[in-house]
């Protein structure tokens, strides 16, 4: 403690900052001063759980933060007040309830759960991409450039200041380009472990956000702010690995093993039943359209970047890069909920020794209704009213989220859905307002 002590206030470190999300996956803080960090890692920081959302309780809303200290990272920016310069620290941690329990509102814990309890079969890693648009100011979606696919992009340099922070930060960067749409870019994560890949994902998007800040402009992850643009993915890159092994490697075939094909299977089996976790807004749905390289039909394909999921091809001496990658998600989505569900479904298609259905190499939009039916190819749900309805009847989610996580996304998006369908919109003004 006191090496860590000595090496914070070298660094100019006065404040530690908590970090953890809400049940939607919103990041929230509070800030102590260092010389309570001690006592912080010995008894908790308390804080009302009332306050936050889906972590109320009536019968109960005093909660403690008690920090996970392998997570703690040094924000190398310095703050600046009237007569002061100092640094900040973040850690992430996990919530505890008043009997010393974990708090079961908890998502981050809920992922470490879920991880523990599949182990024995076992551990994900999983890299990300994250999406995203550079607009000009937080109050509407104004386009900074004209840019597509890796060409004539402005505010690469957003990209580039934002990978250098998050690598100072433990954080490692893989790539970075601007994305098909104007104005939207994309930087890729590192693989890691779960937890810290969900850790990475809320970090990253308050850095860009700060960066793009900085720079006089607006950092968007919403799904869709454009209708007519591509909307912003987070592509999930996943494999399972135990004793060192990647366990979705098959050396016979130099491609998927057949514990792969079951976890792609299990995906594309409960897909449905799990999507209001990856796709949680009623703007995510806006997204999941033809036409967008967002995918729409739940299948699995090589070159099909409108696929539900993707397996990127075999490279000779790249064993261990071999994965499957999940196209459905959004940067939006609570990252922790998110990947608990997914590796659920997965291993639940592990266990029930399921097999996928032959790969689809076109974009399914273009088939013949005979063709799709034959090929048993079923849809996402169009809808997050849709969604909900099959998450909540979905036994495979009641056993992988906690009763209390459960209950409260529920009614949480149901009183998004009536909020919404009560609104009136630009478009019912635009169409019916003179002409009814």
């Amino acid at each position: 403690m006191e090496e860590l002590l000595e090496k914070l206030e070298n660094e100019n470190v006065k404040f530690i900052r908590p970090l953890f999300v809400d049940i939607l996956g919103r990041m929230l803080d509070f800030t102590i001063p260092l010389n309570e960090m001690e006592s912080m890692i010995r008894d908790g920081k308390g804080f009302d759980g009332s306050s936050v959302e889906g972590f109320a309780r009536t019968e109960e809303s005093d909660l403690r933060f008690v920090p996970d200290m392998d997570t703690l990272r040094i924000l190398p920016w310095e703050y600046e007040g009237f007569e002061n310069k100092w640094k900040e620290a973040v850690v992430f941690g996990y919530i505890y309830d008043s009997s010393g329990n974990i708090y079961e509102g908890d998502t981050r814990a809920l992922l470490k759960n879920v991880v523990d309890r599949y182990s024995h079969i076992g551990i994900p890693k999983i890299g990300a991409e994250l999406e995203f648009f550079i607009f000009e100011n937080d109050e509407k979606p104004i386009h900074t450039d004209q840019g597509g696919y890796f060409r004539s992009g402005e505010y690469g340099e957003i990209r580039k200041e934002a990978q250098l922070i998050l690598n100072q930060m433990g954080i490692n960067t893989e790539f970075d380009h601007h994305e098909v749409a104007p104005s939207q870019h994309e930087i890729d994560i590192t693989y890691s472990d779960a937890i810290k890949m969900a850790d990475s994902i809320i970090l990253a998007k308050y850095v860009i956000k700060k960066i793009a800040k900085k720079f006089g402009k607006h950092a968007s992850f919403m799904p869709k702010p454009i209708a007519t643009s591509n909307g912003n993915g987070m592509h999930l890159h996943i494999s399972l690995w135990k004793n060192g092994e990647n366990l979705f490697f098959d050396e016979s075939s130099k491609g998927l093993s057949s514990l792969a094909k079951s976890y792609i299977a299990g995906l594309i089996k409960y897909g449905k039943e799990i999507q209001a976790g990856l796709n949680q807004w009623i703007n995510s749905y806006k997204r999941l359209i033809p036409g967008y390289e967002a995918p729409t039909y739940l299948c699995w394909g090589t070159k099909n970047r409108s696929a539900y999921i993707r397996v990127p091809e075999y490279q000779k001496g790249k064993e261990n890069a071999t994965r499957i990658e999940i196209r459905s998600a959004d940067p939006a989505c609570n990252p922790y909920m998110a990947m608990a569900l997914i590796h659920a479904a997965g291993i639940k298609g592990i266990e029930e020794k399921l097999t996928p259905p032959l790969p689809v190499e076109v974009d399914v939009f273009h088939l013949p209704e005979e063709e799709k039916k034959r090929m048993a190819i079923d849809e996402l749900s169009p809808s997050l009213e849709k969604a909900i309805e099959l998450f909540e009847g979905s036994e495979l989610v009641k056993d992988t989220l906690t009763k209390h996580i459960y209950k409260k996304f529920v009614e949480n998006k149901k009183i998004e859905c009536s909020n919404f369908n009560m609104a009136v919109t630009d478009y019912e003004i635009k169409n019916y307002f003179r002409v009814l």
